[in-house]
């Protein structure tokens, strides 16, 4: 009995304790983010030594800030730009990560290695240094303040890790299954494509996932190649709206906040078990 005890006191000191403060400290932004979004006007700047000073719930909850967010605003327009851009470019990079992954992983030529180390290289490289010449190139086919100056510009760095990510992931699938489809009579490319790819459906959505979440909140590019109210992105049109000079509209700032964050969440909910296999498979690759 004093072993069970001694074992249950240090699973809950070394396991449940560290644990319970991580997910108290992830979760705490968002929670904090959704009261202010439901938080009267009144009540979010009451003095700290007021009595009825409640930093952290109301009391009175109300939906003005969301109700605001679409009526002063273009946010149900900034909501579609985003959800386009997001999956253009998401399905730009998987078809193309798709198919450098699987000639780094599965095919011999000379370079290869050295290939697939320099392509995860690129994306390592700031966004900061490429958005200079990547506006010149936006600028001479003149797709400044366009949706596709972010589709075509966004790939940049989005192929390079979901390519890396799907070369760990094919490393972990054994040759002898093309290997035996090929001695079935199956070409190359059928049996890429009928036992491959299914095999590694969790790589594929865990790069899918990753590319739409990065697509979606990404804002330098967004900032600096959109500039019309009507062609903006979430979070630059949140940001660049509800902020003006020095006064922020905390209420609708976090309301634009949350309903921005909801669908990558809404996404990887569905999705979280296929992207931890895969990320595993990516590490043992």
């Amino acid at each position: 009995m004093a072993a069970v005890s001694s074992g249950g006191w240090r699973r809950w000191f070394y396991l449940y304790l560290p644990l319970g403060a991580i997910v108290i400290l992830t979760l705490f932004p968002f929670y904090y983010m959704a009261v202010t979004a439901v938080r009267p006007d009144r009540e979010m700047y009451i003095p700290w030594n007021r009595p009825n000073f409640a930093p952290f719930w109301t009391l009175r909850p109300t939906l003005e800030h969301f109700a605001l967010l679409f009526r002063e605003t273009l946010f149900a327009r900034w909501l579609v730009n985003t959800l386009f851009i997001a999956l253009m470019s998401t399905g730009i990079s998987l078809f193309c990560g798709l198919l450098a992954a699987y000639a780094l992983a599965r095919l011999r030529f000379p370079l290869g290695g050295a290939l697939g180390t320099g392509i995860f290289v690129t994306y390592l490289v700031p966004q900061t240094l490429l958005f200079l010449p990547l506006g010149e190139v936006i600028r001479s086919f003149r797709l400044g303040d366009t949706p596709w100056a972010l589709i075509l510009t966004y790939p940049t760095f989005l192929i390079p890790f979901c390519t890396w990510l799907m070369m760990g992931y094919f490393r972990t699938i054994p040759r002898e299954l093309e290997e035996c489809a090929q001695i079935d009579g199956a070409t190359r490319l059928q049996a890429m494509v009928r036992i491959v790819f299914p095999v590694a459906m969790p790589g594929i959505l865990s790069a899918g996932i990753f590319a739409f979440t990065l697509s979606w909140n990404e804002f330098i590019y967004a900032l600096v190649f959109l500039s019309s109210a009507t062609q903006k992105t979430i979070p630059v049109g949140v940001v660049s709206e509800l902020v003006r000079g020095d006064t922020f509209f905390w209420g609708p700032l976090m309301a634009g906040a949350l309903l921005g964050s909801v669908p990558v969440a809404f996404i990887y909910s569905f999705f979280v078990e296929q992207y931890v296999s895969a990320m595993t498979g990516a590490v043992k690759g």
